[in-house]
């Protein structure tokens, strides 16, 4: 266990996570998404809510400044969102990036294509539906 790091955290994401570069992306999948048909990095992190895991990530990670940093999939057709999913990761994001921008919503197969090029999906216990949520690094501030 390190100091400062949130439990939440294994190794393998950590080492994921320092590993990443400017503009690579991290999928925080619900335990619905398909990640093995798109990633070949798939790491568990059975029973956690998204939401702890933004928690635990946002401190250690930069957002993009460049391009949409928050990526989220629409709705299909006949479906609805509930608008407590992403209001309830907008608090923990704003924890964190008070002025990160809005969440950006793409279509269901643009998103399968961001999951092939991701650095990693990471499975959680998240049951909401279109829970899932990528996260682009950005280019962390000198000390």
């Amino acid at each position: 266990m390190l100091k400062g790091i949130h439990p939440a955290i294994s190794p393998e994401l950590l080492k994921v996570l320092a590993e990443m570069g400017h503009g690579d992306e991290i999928i925080l999948a619900d335990a619905h998404f398909p990640a093995h048909s798109f990633n070949d990095q798939v790491l568990r992190a059975d029973g956690l809510k998204i939401t702890t895991l933004l928690d635990a990530i946002l401190p250690l990670f930069e957002l993009d400044s460049y391009d949409a940093p928050l990526i989220m999939m629409q709705a299909v057709e006949g479906d609805l969102l509930d608008p407590t999913v992403e209001s309830s990761y907008r608090t923990e994001i704003e924890k964190h990036v008070p002025d990160a921008p809005e969440v950006l919503r793409i279509g269901r197969f643009e998103f399968y294509d961001r999951a092939e090029k991701a650095a990693a999906v990471v499975m959680t216990g998240e049951i909401a539906k279109y829970g899932n949520i990528v996260l682009k690094k950005g280019v962390t501030p000198p000390a």
